[in-house]
């Protein structure tokens, strides 16, 4: 009787990671449930992102040629970052943290689409293909990796330091511009430093978030993919000019 239940119920889902002690399934929900939020995001911005594009002429006119348009471009860029501070102290509370996790993907997707605005089509649809199989090759090297026994854990301090030396690159760039050259360097280093982010925190998914961060883990992947894809539009954006 207790054989046939157990046939019944199906074999037990494999550890993610060998030392793994909790269980299988309850990881895997987890999982899910934040790339299916990820999955929202990012076609909530693709969707944002094309009314922009669509409609760039009137909207990048308003932002260039009238006097509110600079205030309402400040506002649209720092919203994200504003919104960021209550989402991370609420990220457990339902609903708010959906309404506010809402605002801020709708305000960056807002920034994203000003920025393929002023990139040709190509150049937004070359950055597009390579964001997406670089994205899914890392996090499926990430879960290989995992299941072997490798950690990246240590990549947390590195890429820390490295991100802030990409920050103080990207305020000398915009206050002594060094040219198309050095650009198209910004966005190779960025894009190298998000490539580890993706692995980083796509490892972190797999092993130390608890099932109450969902909201923290869906930020960091969906902050990851849209500064790649940045980055690389930086790339490519250069390439093409």
């Amino acid at each position: 009787m207790f054989a046939k239940s157990d046939v019944e119920a199906g074999p037990t889902p494999a550890p993610l990671y060998p030392t793994m002690t909790e269980s299988p399934e309850l990881r895997w929900s987890f999982i899910r449930k934040v790339y299916s939020i990820v999955a929202v995001q990012l076609l909530l911005t693709v969707a944002v992102g094309a009314v922009v594009v669509t409609f760039r002429h009137p909207i990048v006119t308003f932002f260039t040629t009238t006097n509110g348009g600079l205030a309402c471009y400040i506002l649209i860029l720092l919203t994200p970052f504003v919104t960021l501070i209550p989402l991370f102290c609420c990220h457990q509370h339902h609903p708010i943290n959906y309404v506010l996790l809402g605002i801020f993907t709708i305000s960056l997707s807002f920034a994203v689409g000003l920025s393929c605005a002023f990139s040709r089509g190509k150049v937004i649809l070359e950055a597009t293909i390579l964001t997406a199989v670089v994205v899914v090759s890392l996090t499926l090297f990430t879960f290989w990796a995992a299941k072997r026994g490798y950690d990246f854990n240590f990549l947390g301090p590195f890429l820390f330091g490295a991100l802030m030396m990409l920050i103080v690159f990207g305020f000398i760039q915009i206050l002594f511009p060094m040219g198309k050259f050095s650009v198209m360097i910004y966005g190779c280093l960025a894009a190298l430093i998000f490539c580890g982010y993706i692995v980083f925190d796509t490892d972190n998914l797999i092993k130390r978030y608890t099932y109450d961060e969902y909201i923290l883990a869906a930020i960091s992947l969906y902050l990851d993919i849209i500064n790649l894809f940045l980055a690389l539009l930086t790339i490519f954006g250069g390439a093409d000019s």
